[in-house]
């Protein structure tokens, strides 16, 4: 019986297959997931991977263009009381759900304003294991007017809130599908993006079909997406996926790994010359910041003087010409990012080895017997972290190199297990509140992001003060100065200001990547 049931699930695995082959390769967008994806629930959009797929599949009530500008998505225009807690939305009337069998005969309906009131009480609900529950913590109420007007009513106001509401979390789904629980939404999820759900073959592939009843259409009038499909595989390696991208099977590849770094990428940084007649190079800002972290909160804490000097001791552009090969910026200038309003060049350090060599020769004077200091990695980073260590013992500090897998790393940076440690800090929003949050007091891991235990009330009530101030000029003003007193007890070493370098088939036009990495389709299409 069981040899029966198989088989029947292999013909049909194989029916979907060649039905979704059967479509105009150059409709189809291929993609490979080396990370897999383990929800397409968007209140489990906690991974790049599964956000991916989730900006394909949902929309919320605003999105961010690419030059983090807060755009209308499915609310077209919204209104904000004058003190900042009250966000009044008047939604779209043309946006539909995928077509389902629990939306009756008509097989799918508009989005109304109580929608949002489900996927907000949804999300909301503890009972989900929300990974996204915290974007509502601040909103005190919400509530539909009618069916096209939805309010949301904030505790305490929050310039950033639009951009918090944006991600992925805050996507609209149907009440319909979970009449019986979550089981019918985890089999088929429905959203109203631009792709909907086909297949999904755990580990193996997935296929999102065009959605015919997508909203946006073109400048022309033309209706959106190009694309008749995406096709995602799972490839875990890496290398695989490099491979696949030269032989033609993949269109895109958004991660540089140092297993195929030198192949593809030139001396100076640029797309190897035998790869320009298939792949073209395209360089994306992304707002991140890649870091190594002090845990402040122990005994055994590492010196104010010594993380000083190693901010000072370390030639940052020298790790970005030859250990990145130009993709990325050097971190002179604090934890903000380029690219986000509050970064500052004067916040950081500047490469000092006099100054460097003073604050270590004062340390050794009065510790003359101090430990080594240990630097916990993963191995996608142990090239720095050893260049880190090496240009350290040249000063007369020593530094081992710790390598550890992912999980152990992120486990043991959220609970104080490791003293230092790499780490990096990508942004969910644009706006630099995003990365100071990880330095307020009441953020402390492994609740909050704030890992190093950094706690300066002066640097609290500053912090606080950003979220009554509604004119974005003076708050970038405040962002700068955050970011300069933090980083003057040097809770962390900044090393580098992330970008993604996007490689991309020849065929492929359009395709851009946002400054928080999320991918978008909707416009994207193939030459054939």
């Amino acid at each position: 019986m069981w040899k029966y049931l198989l088989g029947i699930i292999l013909l049909l695995l194989y029916c979907s297959c060649y039905q979704e082959t059967s479509v105009d390769d150059s409709k189809i967008f291929r993609l490979n997931r080396y990370d897999n994806i383990s929800s397409l629930d968007p209140i489990q959009a906690r991974t790049q991977a599964n956000n991916w797929a989730c900006n394909l599949m949902y929309n919320s009530l605003v999105k961010i263009d690419y030059d983090l500008t807060i755009q209308p998505d499915i609310a077209e225009r919204w209104n904000v009381s004058d003190d900042g807690k009250i966000y009044t939305f008047y939604l779209r009337q043309d946006v539909y759900f995928h077509k389902h069998a629990a939306f009756g005969n008509d097989s799918t309906r508009t989005v109304k304003a109580d929608d949002f009131t489900f996927s907000f009480d949804r999300l909301k609900d503890p009972k989900n294991n929300g990974a996204g529950g915290w974007i509502m913590n601040n909103i005190e109420s919400y509530k539909a007017i009618n069916d096209s007007v939805f309010e949301i009513k904030l505790t305490d106001a929050f310039p950033p809130f639009l951009g918090l509401i944006s991600m992925k979390y805050a996507s609209v789904v149907p009440k319909e599908l979970f009449a019986d629980g979550n089981e019918n939404f985890n089999q088929h999820p429905i959203g109203t993006g631009p792709f909907q759900f086909k297949i999904w073959e755990d580990n193996v592939k997935m296929v999102l079909r065009r959605n015919p009843l997508y909203f946006e259409k073109d400048e022309q009038g033309r209706a959106l997406p190009y694309l008749e499909a995406v096709n995602i595989s799972f490839l875990p390696e890496k290398n695989s996926e490099f491979l696949e991208l030269i032989k033609g099977n993949v269109d895109m590849m958004a991660d540089l790994d140092p297993s195929y770094k030198d192949e593809i990428l030139s001396a100076d940084g640029n797309l190897n010359p035998k790869y320009r007649d298939q792949l073209y190079l395209r360089k994306e800002p992304y707002l991140s910041t890649v870091y190594f972290c002090f845990f402040l909160d122990d005994k055994d804490a590492i010196d104010h003087r010594l993380r000083q000097a190693m901010n000072y001791g370390i030639d940052k552009n020298k790790i970005i010409k030859y250990l990145m090969k130009g993709q990325g910026f050097a971190a002179d200038g604090g934890f903000i990012p380029k690219g986000l309003p509050g970064h500052s060049n004067t916040s950081g350090y500047r490469y000092d080895l006099e100054r460097a060599k003073e604050l270590i020769l004062a340390y050794k004077k009065e510790f003359p017997n101090a430990k080594p200091i240990t630097l916990t990695t993963v191995q996608e980073y142990i090239d720095i972290c050893e260049y880190f260590a090496a240009e350290m013992g040249k000063l007369g500090l020593k530094i081992k190199v710790d390598v550890v897998p992912g999980p152990t790393l992120r486990e043991g940076k959220a609970t104080g297990k490791f003293s230092f440690f790499r780490a990096n800090w990508g942004a969910d929003y644009p706006d630099a509140e995003n990365f100071l949050s990880l330095y307020y007091s009441k953020n402390f891991a492994p609740e909050g992001p704030n890992y190093s235990h950094y706690n300066n009330s002066q640097f609290d009530a500053l912090y606080l003060k950003t979220f009554n101030e509604n004119d974005a000029e003076k708050r970038a003003e405040i962002y700068a100065q955050l970011d300069k007193l933090m980083m003057e007890e040097a809770p962390i070493l900044p090393i580098m200001y992330d970008q993604t370098s996007l490689f991309i088939n020849q065929k492929v036009k359009n395709l851009r990547m946002s400054p928080i990495k999320m991918l978008d389709l909707t416009r994207v299409y193939k030459e054939k």
